[in-house]
């Protein structure tokens, strides 16, 4: 099996370890804050994190590699709410461009499992992208009402 696609499945599970460090973060500082139906959908998004970093140390595994356990960041914290949108968004982005041209790569060396499952991540980045950004446009133009309704 190629070395360049266990480096690529390593780069990405360092970024899902960051993700999740920084979204479980951001649902403690919510939590505290009273925003618990936000923070509770942060948690959920770290969970899924926790997966993908899951099925990414498997494949690497499974290639005889050794998964990393250093994420490639640091969690961000005592951001305002449409920072912390801000900030997630953009690790969804850097994470879509990334698992984009790693299938591109696991194509081209012919690891067609490891393309799919790059694939497969990358929907799920996507959605969890989109939920951020539509959370960032309701407050954009709500504004502070449309957070009354994340309290609780």
């Amino acid at each position: 099996m190629s070395q360049k696609v266990i480096d690529l499945l390593n780069k990405a599970r360092s970024r899902e370890l960051t993700a999740i460090s920084q979204y479980m973060a951001q649902h403690y500082e919510l939590e505290d804050s009273d925003f618990g139906k936000l923070a509770s959908k942060f948690k959920e998004i770290a969970i899924a994190e926790m997966k993908h970093a899951e099925k990414l140390a498997e494949r690497i595994l499974f290639l005889k590699g050794e998964p990393t356990s250093k994420p490639d960041g640091v969690a961000k914290k005592g951001q305002k709410v449409s920072e912390m949108l801000n900030t997630n968004m953009a690790l969804e982005a850097a994470a879509m461009k990334m698992y984009n041209e790693a299938a591109m790569v696991c194509a081209a060396e012919k690891d067609q499992i490891s393309k799919e499952l790059f694939e497969e991540l990358l929907k799920e980045e996507e959605d969890h992208f989109n939920y951020f950004e539509n959370v960032k446009d309701h407050i954009e133009k709500l504004g502070t009402a449309y957070l009354a309704t994340l309290v609780g």
